[in-house]
């Protein structure tokens, strides 16, 4: 079902920050005036999932430059999610990132974002919330596809844009 147009489920949970030594807390209020890219990822020490939460965090700034907030979460602990961000890229870690890391352990908000595999993990699942709290843009993807940083680039860009925009559109460009 689409979340697309709906007040996004409320959060709390715990987070491991990106230095990979600190623990802090995330809510959907936090976000509140700002835009929020909020995505889940299937698990920790995997394969596919640190190439896009890489991606994501080198492409932090330019999500800044639009008043935009990254979050990241899975149904691991903050204590995984502390270790392999603490990890170092070369031993299969994140080496570090520029946003926090959620634990949705209890997996309550997997399942309200509509997200939560018959496994009990997370899918890969990807949320644009506007700076009202109303979910804009959702894909879910199956767990061996990676998320495109670019297009989620481009999909914020059109949103904020306030117009209809086409297939392809990119920024300066005309909408119809």
């Amino acid at each position: 079902m689409s979340l697309v147009g709906r007040q996004a489920p409320h959060f709390e949970m715990e987070t491991a920050l990106g230095n990979g030594e600190d623990f802090g807390q995330a809510s959907l209020s936090d976000y509140k005036g700002k835009y929020l890219i909020f995505f889940f990822y299937p698990l920790d020490f995997t394969f596919v999932c640190p190439t896009e939460i890489k991606a994501l965090s080198d492409a932090v700034e330019e999500f800044k430059d639009l008043d935009t907030e990254i979050l990241g979460v899975s149904t691991d602990s903050k204590f995984s999610h502390r270790a392999w961000i603490a990890t170092s890229e070369e031993d299969k870690g994140l080496g570090g990132l520029n946003f926090p890391l959620a634990a949705d352990y209890k997996k309550e908000v997997a399942e309200a974002y509509g997200v939560l595999n018959d496994e009990g993990i997370a899918q890969r699942g990807l949320f644009i919330i506007d700076p009202e709290g109303i979910i804009q843009y959702q894909v879910i993807t199956p767990d061996s596809v990676g998320r495109s940083v670019d297009e989620t680039l481009r999909v914020l860009q059109a949103i904020q844009a306030g117009g209809l925009c086409p297939a392809n559109w990119r920024p300066g460009e005309e909408m119809l």
